[in-house]
């Protein structure tokens, strides 16, 4: 059996943990804190800040693993063409580690060299070359830090006002040492999807069911599984998705996102490993869920097919305050409901808007997905974090 080490233990990872644990493997999850909710299940933990390039390279050596994970955006991972050569798996790879934690290196590579159509963007290193930026693209549009995840940074500029605290809040919200930013073109945008793309060793690309999403700050809060999409634009989507991920390398699952125009479809973001939206598959709308088909296309472990088998939707349950020691209400309401499932986080502190916990809703494939999701709205806001 393999030993596996996970950089970055958060609710994404715990999952992906538990399939690994499902099937034999050791995991050894590492974050910048005790007690992280991957560390709950793994065989063993490391707490480092995972941009001390020193650090990271000691656990590494401590336990040699078979396979290197990243789950999060703040890992030192220029470190990781190292690895690769001193014989440890990057998953997927370790360009596509380096080139999806940095937007700047995914945009470059989409929009320049493999030609995908994407917002029109600038980068700043500044609040004045924010300013050019904005002039350039028009108002109104997004202001994202180069490195991050979950929405944390971003803002969208409705007026001129609004540039300053834009930038403020981006630089506030970036993780790594990277103080820069990627300003895009509004795009008018009918709906958002994720499409999870599965690359393999030895086989060919698959793709899950499109995922649709809602955010709000930047960060999902519902999302569902099928979304509405015509053949055109997902042929176009999947066309999208093979090319990016095939030019990145590597086995695993990538959440590709799209948005979808009257003008087309829309490449927006990639991330290399099982995405937010995509806990939606935990409701079973899949004969595999997101974290078992990342963890077969790492073992190169062949999958037969991905089947579509419920109608489902997610929605998450947040935090209001601050706290170091969560309580929860509204379990047994929840849990009273038919065909809806959830699952609690066991993060040990909370802040306000932070993931802890997700309502899932499953249904027949003939049931209109919209009340899959107002079943899932309603299930999440029965649950209080304290």
């Amino acid at each position: 059996m393999s030993k596996i080490l996970l950089l970055g233990s958060g609710e994404l990872g715990k999952e992906f943990t538990i399939a690994a644990q499902r099937i034999g493997q050791t995991v050894i999850a590492v974050d910048s804190y005790e007690n992280a909710p991957a560390m709950q299940v793994a065989h063993g933990f490391e707490v480092i800040n995972m941009l001390d390039g020193e650090a990271l390279d000691q656990i590494v050596a401590k336990h040699r693993p078979d396979f290197i994970v990243p789950e999060i955006e703040a890992i030192r991972t220029e470190r990781f063409y190292d690895y690769e050569k001193q014989g440890h798996t990057v998953v997927p790879s370790a360009k596509a580690a380096n080139f999806t934690m940095n937007r700047k290196a995914i945009r470059n590579l989409a929009a320049k060299e493999l030609g995908l159509k994407t917002a029109n963007y600038r980068y700043a290193t500044s609040s004045e070359q924010l300013h050019k930026a904005v002039e350039e693209i028009g108002i109104p549009c997004v202001v994202k830090p180069l490195m991050s995840s979950s929405g944390k940074g971003q803002s969208t500029i409705k007026s001129s006002e609004d540039i300053e605290k834009a930038w403020s809040y981006a630089v506030e919200g970036s993780r790594g040492d990277v103080v820069e930013v990627i300003v895009e073109a509004f795009v008018k945008f009918n709906s958002e999807i994720t499409l999870l793309t599965i690359t393999q060793n030895n086989n060919p690309t698959l793709f899950c069911a499109p995922i649709g999403h809602r955010q709000e700050r930047g960060d999902y809060q519902e999302s569902w599984q099928p979304a509405r999409i015509s053949d055109k634009e997902l042929f176009e989507a999947q066309d999208m998705a093979e090319k990016v991920t095939e030019a990145l390398g590597g086995a695993g699952l990538f959440g590709v996102e799209f948005f979808l125009a009257d003008d087309g479809v829309y490449f927006s973001e990639l991330s290399p490993r099982p995405h937010d939206t995509g806990m939606v598959t935990l409701a079973g709308t899949q004969n595999f869920n997101e974290f078992e088909l990342h963890l077969r296309a790492i073992l190169s472990l062949p999958i037969f097919e991905i089947k579509l088998e419920k109608t489902g939707a997610s929605a998450v349950i947040l935090a209001s305050e601050n706290s170091s020691n969560p309580a929860y209400e509204g379990i047994e309401k929840i849990a009273g409901l038919a065909k809806t499932d959830f699952r609690i986080f066991g993060k040990p502190t909370t802040r306000p808007y932070r993931r802890m916990g997700v309502a899932l809703t499953s249904d027949s494939l003939d049931i209109p997905v919209e009340e899959v999701v107002e079943r899932a709205k309603k299930a999440a806001r029965l649950v209080t974090v304290k």
